[in-house]
């Protein structure tokens, strides 16, 4: 069964809205059932599902996904807010740049994009438009910030990645900091040129900060004090080699429950079994998109897709400038229509030898690759994060994203720098 055929009837299925996971599936299985000479048969793909299941890194992504709604449905994200908009409020932009920083806190607890977007903007829109600043503004930069939860570390798709290439994800996760940072940077600045142009009401931002100042330095603090401190106990375990990133996951979990339940008290102990049951829910999902992802990069391989794509655009693209953005251009064009997870299982045996040809290290092109389908967080027809965006403020997906779409070119421009300056 030819390559071309397969990808046709995976976009097919896509589009009448069958499930990634059993799209995937059914695809990965068709090639034995119409070609019976194929080498792979069903019973194959399907020990080959369990065998891809059977990863210790990958045990990190569940541990974080819990880890993400204790700490979501024990406040954390105002706590974070609070101390940044302490120091951030009165500032020019301060409260749109105080709702940046949280996104990258939070996307380091959190290491999941939409949850990022749920957990802050469900806190932070009715306070920026409490404070006059436009609905939709405000909705789209929790949208657009909350993508930098998955390029800080921790980051679910980062496991995925170093699942897929054999990348180090201790590496990964440190190779996502100086990115992450830089796209948040960009973003303050945008968010500092709107505000500039368009204005702000300095009064109700002074009344709202006075609170906070009120309160006084120590005191708000305090009371976010573990709140910044858990990013800071997960990267230190991974880095210091206290822990690797699985076991970080699960302190992650542990730290995330004692705090909420006896620090803050913000959780009760009869929440826990609605919280487990959250997360089970939200793993699950991924759990059979990873299994039959696995499946189906094995049938890739063995009709040597990557071979057939590599040497297609080494003989048409001789240009290593050239080739690079040809990929970028593909794998955003993938993170609109495709989720972070099955598309970096099925792409990164397909593209990482065209890269490792290039004489990119694998780690910075995982980076490239998040960046990308970070980016399709944001933009149509899927742009998971604009959804969850509108569902918090039920402001329309298309008036979300073209409000986002200077931020978006700031994403874009931190991509050709990550791009083409070599690690």
């Amino acid at each position: 069964m030819p390559a071309a055929l397969l990808f046709i009837i995976f976009v097919i299925g896509l589009v009448i809205a069958i499930p990634v996971s059993i799209t995937l599936g059914i695809t990965a299985v068709l090639s034995s059932v119409f070609d019976p000479s194929f080498t792979v048969g069903a019973k194959y793909l399907i020990r080959a599902m369990f065998g891809g299941l059977d990863s210790f890194p990958l045990l990190a992504v569940p541990m974080f996904v819990l880890s993400g709604i204790i700490m979501a449905k024990g406040g954390i994200s105002r706590k974070l807010f609070d101390v940044f908009a302490y120091f951030l409020g009165n500032l020019t932009a301060g409260m749109p740049c105080a709702v940046i920083v949280t996104c990258l806190f939070y996307g380091a607890i959190s290491g999941s994009a939409p949850a990022t977007v749920a957990a802050v903007g469900s806190m932070t829109i009715p306070v920026l438009t409490g404070l006059g600043y436009d609905l939709t503004f405000s909705t789209a930069i929790v949208a657009v910030a909350g993508g930098l939860g998955v390029i800080i570390p921790p980051s679910i798709p980062f496991i995925m990645y170093g699942m897929a290439s054999g990348a180090s994800v201790s590496d990964l996760f440190l190779a996502g900091i100086i990115p992450g940072l830089m796209i948040g940077g960009l973003l303050m600045f945008y968010a500092i040129c709107y505000c500039r142009r368009r204005g702000e009401d300095k009064e109700k931002i002074h009344a709202e900060v006075k609170k906070l100042h009120d309160k006084g330095l120590l005191s708000v603090i305090k009371e976010s004090f573990f709140a910044i401190l858990s990013p800071v106990i997960i990267l230190g375990c991974i880095y210091s080699g206290v822990a690797s990133p699985t076991e970080a996951a699960v302190i992650s979990v542990f730290y995330a429950l004692i705090i909420s339940l006896f620090v803050y008290k913000s959780i009760h102990v009869k929440d826990v079994w609605g919280i487990l049951r959250e997360a089970v829910k939200t793993y699950t999902p991924i759990l059979f998109i990873l299994a039959a992802s696995v499946a189906f990069s094995r049938v890739l391989t063995l009709m040597q897709v990557p071979q057939t794509v590599s040497a297609f655009i080494s003989s048409n693209f001789h240009s290593e400038v050239l080739i690079l953005l040809v990929i970028n251009v593909f794998l955003l064009i993938v993170g609109m229509v495709m989720d972070t997870t099955p598309a970096i299982l099925i792409l990164t045996p397909i593209l990482l030898p065209i890269i490792t040809e290039l004489g990119m290290d694998p780690v910075q092109f995982g980076v490239i690759m998040v960046v990308n389908l970070a980016i399709g967080f944001v933009t149509p027809p899927i742009g998971v994060n604009l959804f969850v965006a509108s569902s918090l403020t039920d402001v329309p997906v298309m008036k979300i994203a073209g409000k986002a779409a200077p931020m978006i070119a700031c994403f874009l421009a931190a991509l050709l720098l990550i791009t083409f300056i070599k690690c």
